[in-house]
């Protein structure tokens, strides 16, 4: 298995699957742009705020996608498995996010 980031495992993604959560990433990199311009060029404080906030929600919704795939793929195959360590590695997951 090859290693990759932090916990060494690996997923393989359907290409819809990647294509939309690359999509996302790509939109969510030109709003940060767009925010490097808008410093660049002076903006209004409140007009970068709520620019983060766009940036931020547009996170928030990559995270939540990826949480509901995480769980109906690899949690859900874990556990089908026998694997149930899945569960608590889910949970502690959870605990960081939360």
């Amino acid at each position: 298995m090859e290693k990759t980031c932090c916990s060494g495992k690996k997923k393989e993604r359907e290409e819809k699957e990647k294509k939309d959560l690359m999509n996302r990433l790509k939109r969510i990199e030109g709003q940060v742009r767009g925010l490097e311009n808008m410093l660049e060029k002076d903006a209004y404080c409140t007009d970068l705020i709520m620019q983060v906030s766009a940036v931020t929600s547009a996170l928030n919704g990559f995270q939540k996608l990826l949480l509901e795939n995480h769980l109906k793929t690899c949690v859900a195959n874990n556990v089908r498995q026998g694997n149930d360590e899945v569960i608590e590695e889910f949970a502690v997951l959870m605990r960081k996010l939360l």
